[in-house]
């Protein structure tokens, strides 16, 4: 019995009608690599100290001396406290040159009336609109956490959606989610409210993606959905990311930056009459017309006559009997097998989440330009996904995946050791390390639908999909550690990465080899296997020392 892709071959590979449903798919997620990323102009947070009240009739000279330096610095004043004011203004009045006593010594109040913020980069964020600083600068990333909840939850939801009521309807819906949620945040009065609205936007944007993903897997033939994956959607999300620094570095106000991002996001609608339904979504819903009707249009444009009967009765009944369905997440942990993939799986995603965005988010805290650094952060995905697309077509999974973290996280490490005037160098390497989560991040995608049974695979990739949503979530108090100690947030994440590397060896090799289609043709985790080794041995020991010699000569035998 012939499935969908025996019945579909005579449309070719790589005709005009897949290169242009490769285009459009591809063309379709750059809004997600500019909008995901926003907030890193968004809510940076610009030099700034405590405001000082211009009614105190205070020389230049005294107004100078009312913000402390920071312990151990020369240059350096702090952003949240200021001398008591009183005191300052009383000390004006008998000295007139405040040189002439040490007011080092004078207590230190917070910034009771506010702050004033730089404006040499921004004319406003959210963090200088709402002062989203010293005690309340736990806001800003506590905001971005939220918004990478509602891409959990979307990651979680869309698959279900897009089943239920179609891909396409799907991939346009939260195109059109995301448009309205970014019009409105612009109207935020307030951070509470920003957060609300940001963290509905987070669940639009993530659908898209992922529904673009599903519907490029379905309608493109089996050659070209890897590089669709990793060249396609890779490359054209990092296009996006590229433009992001673009608009930025023309919009330094916060609200306009996304109101100028959402316009440019408003022209994908127009792709609603270019983009078909999934004819494979449409058989599983006995909509046979509309998919013959779309697979006759493809075969039009490539120029080549279709059959006069394209389904069979029979073959009808057998793709929509193999329609694949995902399982309870239950099943993951029931089978010893699926259990030990699962184990390794989870944390190597969450790290994997952890890099990628805590790199990016990081990168106003890096040395030099934040718009140069910024462009080039999204330009060293395109290598990245080029490096992914050739490993996952020459060699083997586990050991490309396993060296390029092990790369990732010791070129993250190695910048402690890099002395601090080395500026160039340092960003250098923190490149270096973002190419290499990117690169590991596309592989994961493809070696994780490898390890799972079929039944089982929506499931397992769905669920380590969902790890690194969660690792997303921790990124932005990743990168709050930079207070504590400048290069912590890569000490960190390269840590974890080398962790990942050595637990990814402990995965079996998929590379050449047939997928399963059930729990009994899946590999062995090799620590599992070993472990059962042992078990297995001392099973049989103790039974032969239990009953008697025959035994133990027929276990020989």
């Amino acid at each position: 019995m012939r499935d969908y892709d025996e019945i579909t071959a005579f449309l070719g590979e790589w005709g005009p009608a897949q290169k242009l449903i490769f285009l459009l798919l591809t063309v379709s997620v750059i809004p997600n690599g500019f909008a995901g990323l926003s907030i890193i102009f968004v809510g940076d947070t610009p030099e700034h100290r405590c405001s000082i009240p211009g009614n105190l009739n205070l020389s230049q000279a005294w107004m100078n001396r009312t913000i402390p330096l920071v312990p151990g610095t020369q240059v350096q004043y702090s952003q949240c406290s200021r001398y008591r004011l009183d005191v300052i203004r009383n000390l004006s009045e008998v000295f007139p040159d405040p040189d002439l006593l040490n007011v080092s010594g004078i207590e230190e109040e917070p910034c009771l009336d506010g702050w004033d913020y730089s404006r040499d980069q921004y004319t406003s964020t959210i963090v200088s609109e709402w002062d989203l600083v010293c005690n309340d600068d736990w806001k800003e990333p506590f905001a971005a956490s939220l918004y990478f909840l509602g891409v959990l939850i979307g990651s979680g939801s869309s698959g279900m959606i897009s089943d239920r009521f179609g891909r396409k309807i799907v991939l346009f819906g939260t195109m059109a989610v995301q448009i309205l949620f970014n019009l409105l945040i612009t109207l935020s009065p307030s951070w509470e409210i920003f957060c609300l609205i940001y963290f509905f936007k987070g669940i639009g944007e993530i659908s898209n993606y992922m529904t673009a993903f599903v519907l490029g897997s379905e309608l493109l033939q089996k050659s070209i959905r890897v590089t669709y994956s990793t060249l396609g959607i890779g490359c054209f999300y990092a296009v996006g990311y590229m433009l992001l620094p673009f608009v930025a570095y023309f919009m330094r106000g916060w609200r306009m930056l996304i109101l100028t991002l959402t316009l440019i996001s408003l022209l994908y609608i127009s792709l609603w009459w270019f983009i078909p339904e999934s004819p494979r979504w449409l058989l599983s819903k006995g909509r046979v017309k509309e998919a013959e009707s779309i697979i006759r249009l493809m075969a039009k444009q490539n120029g080549i006559t279709p059959p006069a009967v394209l389904f069979t009765d029979d073959e009808l009944e057998h793709i929509q009997n193999k329609q694949v369905k995902s399982v309870p997440v239950i099943q993951l942990i029931k089978a010893s097998r699926i259990r030990a993939i699962t184990m390794i799986n989870f944390p190597v995603w969450m790290i994997l989440a952890i890099g990628y965005y805590g790199l990016s988010l990081n990168i106003p805290n890096l040395h030099g330009n934040d718009y140069l650094n910024c462009f080039l952060f999204g330009a060293i995905e395109i290598p990245a996904n080029i490096a992914a697309w050739l490993l996952l077509r020459k060699f083997p999974r586990r050991l490309s995946l396993s060296g390029i973290l092990a790369l990732s996280g010791g070129v993250l490490l190695f910048m402690n050791l890099i002395p601090s005037n080395l500026l160039v160098l340092s960003t250098a390497l923190v490149l270096i390390g973002k190419l290499g989560n990117t690169c590991a991040f596309s592989i994961v995608f493809v070696y994780t639908s490898e390890l799972y049974p079929t039944l089982m695979r929506n499931t397992g990739i769905g669920v380590s999909s969902m790890a690194s949503r969660a690792g997303s979530i921790i990124s932005p108090y990743v990168v709050m550690l930079d207070s504590y100690k400048e290069n912590l947030p890569f000490i960190v994440m390269g840590v974890l990465m080398v962790f990942s590397a050595i637990a990814v060896l402990l995965l079996p090799e998929t590379f050449n080899i047939p997928l399963p289609d059930t729990i009994n043709q899946m590999q062995k985790v090799k620590w599992f296997k070993i472990r059962r080794c042992s078990y297995s041995y001392v099973n049989k020991t103790k039974t032969i020392r239990e009953n008697n010699v025959a035994i133990f000569t027929e276990e020989m035998l």
